[in-house]
C-alpha cells in the first residue's frame, strides 16, 4: 500500500521573522544596491513571515517517486509480488538490493529521478514564495535521496529550511540503502487516521490547509470538516497549486521570480493590488 497525502499547509506569524533576501534576474549582475526599474519593479512587503509545509509526491511532484523508479527500471512486477510481505520502507530498500544485483548503478537512479514530472507553475511558484522570504518546509514518506536529487535538479534545494523524511544513503558497495523516518517495530507515532503510514504521520493543521482534490486528506475533510479548523483551499493541478501559493501571499499571479527585483521578506501585505488579479476559481471547502 502507498500513502498518497497530497496537500500543503501554511501559518502566518508567530515564528521568527526571516532575513532579507535579493532575488536578481537572471542576466543581472549581483549587487546589493539596485535601481529599480520598469523590468524590475521592487516589491515591498511588511508583517510577519509565512510558513508553508509540503507533500512531496503528487504534490510538488506529479507521481509517486517510488513508483516512478521502480516502474522506469521495469520492476513493477516484482515489487507487486513483494508489497503485500513487508513495509513500505523496507519493500524499496529491497527493491534497491536487487536493482543493484542486477547492475543499476546510483547514477542510473539520479537519472531517472531527474525526468520525475513536476509542473513548471509549481516550480516558479515555490521559487517565488522563497525569494519572498516564506519559511518552506518538506514533510513526505519518500526518502532524502530521492528528493535531493530532484530538488537540486529543478534548482529548488536551497528553498526549504527542513525537510522531514525517510533517510537514504548510498553505501560502501554502491548500493542505495533506505529506513523509515520513525522505526514504527519499536513505538507508534500516535496518529489516530489509518490513511498516514505506520512510520509517519502527515496530518498537519495552520491557518490554511490546501488538500488535493480526490486523494486522502481531501477526501477525510470532506467527510468531517470539524477535523480542521483552518481554511481549506482545494487544488487539482500544478496551475490550481501556484494559484493557491501566490493568493495565501496576495502576489498576483502575472508576476514571476524572474520579474523580481528586490523584496522585504517579513510578509503581510503588498504595495501592489493583488485584488485585481483575484482567481475566482479559487474553491473553499466550508
Amino acid at each position: 500500500m502507498t500513502w498518497h497525502i497530497p496537500a500543503f499547509y501554511a501559518m502566518r506569524g508567530g515564528g521568527e521573522s526571516v532575513p532579507f533576501r535579493t532575488f536578481v534576474a537572471p542576466g543581472t549582475p549581483s549587487s546589493t544596491n539596485h535601481s529599480p526599474s520598469s523590468s524590475s519593479p521592487t516589491i515591498q512587503l511588511s508583517g510577519s513571515s509565512i510558513v508553508f509545509v509540503f507533500d512531496f509526491d503528487k504534490t510538488i511532484i506529479d507521481c509517486d517517486r517510488d513508483n516512478w523508479v521502480v516502474d522506469e527500471f521495469g520492476a513493477t512486477e516484482l515489487f507487486e509480488q513483494l508489497l503485500p510481505t513487508m513495509p513500505w520502507n523496507s519493500l524499496m530498500d529491497r527493491m534497491m538490493k536487487e536493482l543493484h544485483s542486477q547492475g543499476t548503478r546510483v547514477e542510473d537512479i539520479v537519472a531517472v529521478l531527474k525526468r520525475a514530472p513536476i509542473h513548471p507553475r509549481i516550480i516558479e511558484a515555490i521559487k517565488l514564495a522563497y525569494a519572498l522570504g516564506c519559511d518552506l518546509k518538506i514533510v513526505s514518506d519518500a526518502n532524502t535521496f530521492f528528493i535531493e536529487t530532484i530538488l537540486k535538479h529543478r534548482g529548488l534545494e536551497e528553498c526549504f529550511s527542513e525537510i522531514h523524511i525517510n533517510l537514504g544513503f548510498v553505501d560502501e558497495e554502491g548500493r542505495l540503502r533506505i529506513f523509515p523516518h520513525h522505526d514504527f517495530t519499536k513505538s507508534s507515532h500516535g496518529c489516530i487516521h489509518s490513511i498516514f503510514p505506520p512510520n509517519m504521520c502527515k496530518l498537519g493543521d495552520g491557518d490554511y490547509v490546501m488538500p488535493r482534490n480526490g486523494f486522502p486528506v481531501w477526501d477525510l475533510i470532506c467527510k468531517n470538516r470539524s477535523l480542521i479548523k483552518a481554511q481549506v483551499w482545494e487544488w487539482s493541478n500544478g496551475e490550481d497549486f501556484a494559484n493557491v501559493l501566490l493568493h495565501l501571499i496576495s502576489i498576483p499571479r502575472n508576476i514571476t521570480s524572474a520579474q523580481l527585483h528586490s523584496v522585504d521578506c517579513k510578509l503581510e501585505t503588498m504595495q501592489l493590488s493583488a485584488a485585481a488579479n483575484a482567481d475566482h476559481s479559487l474553491h473553499v471547502i466550508h
